[in-house]
């Protein structure tokens, strides 16, 4: 069970290296599909294994390039870690298979997006 934990580990991590995502996209149903994880439990879950640096070798990767501009990523960081103590303050409000749906329309509206228009 602890390698299937440590697989998703991989998949986000290459495919946050790759494509500069990971979290939502790969962990979260990963863990609800593959360990019945709650909706809840998953993005709680996903929230604690992003708070080491995890994302450092590739940043560093992509700023060896020149493709990092560090004031937006100091004020995306800077929103992110207030907008996460938000949300994790709202979704306690939100019942499991609610949160669910919004999560799978989330990610339909996301795809549906990079598909369809430019």
């Amino acid at each position: 069970m602890h390698a299937g934990f440590v697989l998703i580990g991989l998949a986000a991590g290459i495919c946050g290296g790759f494509f500069g995502i990971g979290g939502a996209v790969i962990m979260i149903p990963g863990l609800v599909f593959l360990f019945d994880f709650t909706q809840h439990q998953a993005q709680g879950t996903t929230l604690a294994a992003m708070i080491p640096p995890i994302g450092l070798l590739a940043a560093w990767n992509y700023y060896a390039k020149g493709n990092v501009k560090i004031l937006p990523a100091v004020l995306i960081a800077l929103g992110f870690f207030f907008g996460g103590y938000i949300g994790s303050l709202l979704v306690g409000r939100v019942p499991g298979l609610m949160l669910k749906k919004l999560f799978g329309i989330f990610l339909l509206l996301c795809s549906l997006k990079l598909i369809l228009f430019k």
